[in-house]
């Protein structure tokens, strides 16, 4: 698959005579910065272990969520480290895997800008096509939000290690935790090495513990003749064939368009739901309460919102929807569940659905994630220690939710908590800022609307932490501070007047106490 550069021009290019332009932006922005003392000096004393340097917070992943995060953190004076597996500039979904043709969210949410108006995706957007585009905008570009991520990377300096692919995490009993990497940078031979970190972050985006969720049934179809709407697959390759789309989803009508536009002969959407859903139930509990204080409800409240988005589902949006029903060779199929296949001796395959047999060449299954440990090798030491909702909650309707059941159970600072205490030392170091996090914590690991809300919240957190674990040393060096702020020559020393027991003259006299 050919992936554009990230010089590449995004979707609107044409500049207006209003534009402030990118270089007085950053100046703002640095201004911005500098009157609100930002960042924090350095304060987390260094430390190594064994020689080697321990980092304040090793951050795995550099999507939204990781560069958010490391922005917070550097805010409050916390070093932070980003790795992540994919190249420079496509890191996350958004030149890769994603293929709407532009986000859902609307272009005024502020995103991962942190309360400063110069870092939103608007001001970056006027600054370079004037504010007259800017209202003319519906909604913001996917090629133009990935653009945005890599000026945002890049305007605050973000310490970010590209080619960086993660092996192995393992939390120990000596206040660290140390992650195995391996570097894979273009044109060097393969290195592994380690990192130590006091507290490690798992920003791994929508797949979060996981990865695809595919039914049992997809086994019965050749490897080579499907794939999953998150992988990345050039829709070239489909011109001609004969498509099925497995689910009614943003991601389905994506991968439909996707296929359509490339050519493909026939695509048919199989849809298990009688009808799609009308209403977002999501957005209705959008608000700033939630945002702050999801994470503190009672369990059976989050485990009731959750279930109730879960069980509702989110529609595919308006524009992407009439992306695909304006090609004639689209086929909406509703209650249709699939439930099973067979390749016939011709090559095609037989996809049995509830109205019958449908002809195939080639399945796209819009099938969405799941949290899945064995999907991830490099967390293989944590799973088994890695207490879920369902180790300790039972919903007080009784109706089971695997998907519920299987999210972590994560502490107040979006940490790991143990199943069997004290059984892996440090778990609680290691914390999970993805998709997984929703139920204990809400939309703050991954969704536009509140990414800064949770970002803010984690590095506070993790800057709380960082203080208890070396309370001693700040007390000491609080002793130890020794800059004088007066050296003596403010003042002189005045004598001291004599004291005169006697009356002055016109002085009232003492009144008599009865």
């Amino acid at each position: 698959m050919t992936l554009p550069s990230p010089a590449e021009p995004s979707a609107t290019t044409a500049v207006s005579g209003d534009a402030l332009g990118l270089p007085a932006l950053e100046a703002r922005l640095r201004q911005d910065l500098q009157w609100l003392c930002l960042p924090a000096k350095p304060w987390v004393p260094a430390r190594t272990v064994d020689g080697q340097e321990v980092l304040d917070v090793a951050i795995v992943g550099g999507g939204m969520g990781g560069l958010a995060l490391a922005a917070s953190l550097r805010n409050l004076g916390v070093q932070a480290r980003i790795f992540d597996k994919a190249p420079v500039g496509f890191e996350g979904p958004w030149a890769t895997t994603a293929r709407m043709e532009t986000l859902r969210s609307p272009k005024e949410l502020t995103g991962p800008a942190l309360g400063l108006p110069a870092l939103t995706f608007r001001a970056w957007f006027e600054a370079q096509f004037g504010l007259e585009q800017w209202q003319a905008l519906d909604k913001i570009p996917r090629l133009q939000w990935a653009d945005y991520l890599r000026w945002y990377r890049q305007v605050l300096g973000l310490d970010v290690r590209n080619h960086q692919h993660l092996q192995d995490v393992q939390p120990r009993g000596d206040g660290v935790v140390q992650l195995s990497l391996r570097d894979e940078t273009p044109g060097a031979a393969p290195r592994p090495y380690t990192v130590l970190a006091r507290h490690a972050v798992l920003a791994t985006g929508r797949d979060g513990l996981g990865g695809p969720w595919l039914p049992d049934w997809a086994t019965q179809v050749p490897r080579e003749r499907w794939v999953h709407s998150s992988h990345e697959w050039d829709g070239e390759a489909l011109r001609g064939l004969r498509v099925a789309v497995i689910g009614g989803g943003s991601s389905a009508m994506d991968a439909a368009a996707t296929a359509l536009e490339h050519g493909a002969a026939r695509v048919d959407l199989l849809i298990r739901r009688a009808e799609l859903p009308r209403v977002n139930k999501g957005k209705g509990a959008g608000n700033p309460g939630m945002s702050q204080g999801f994470w503190a409800l009672p369990d059976e409240w989050k485990w009731r919102f959750r279930r109730y988005i879960n069980i509702s589902q989110v529609p595919p949006p308006h524009g992407s929807t009439l992306r695909v029903s304006r090609h004639t060779n689209a086929h909406f199929h509703l209650n249709t569940p699939v439930t099973g296949v067979q390749q016939r001796s011709d090559g095609v395959l037989r996809i049995d659905t509830g109205k019958g047999p449908l002809a195939a060449d080639f399945v796209i299954f819009c099938t969405g994630f799941r949290t899945d440990w064995g999907q991830r090798p490099e967390f293989a030491r944590l799973a088994p220690h890695v207490r879920t909702w369902g180790d300790r909650f039972a919903p007080a309707d009784g109706v089971p939710d695997a998907e519920l059941a299987g999210s972590p159970d994560l502490g107040p600072v979006f940490e790991f908590q143990p199943r069997t205490p004290g059984a892996l030392p440090g778990l609680e170091r290691v914390h999970c800022f993805n998709y997984a996090a929703a139920l204990s914590q809400g939309a703050g690991a991954g969704d536009i609307p509140q990414i800064s809300d949770g970002a803010q919240r984690l590095a506070r957190g993790l800057a709380a932490g960082l203080l208890a674990q070396d309370v001693q040393t700040h007390y000491s060096a609080m002793q130890a501070y020794a800059e004088p702020e007066l050296d003596g020559t403010e003042w002189t020393p005045a004598e001291f007047p004599p004291y005169d027991e006697a009356v002055p003259a016109g002085a009232a006299e003492p009144v008599a106490q009865a």
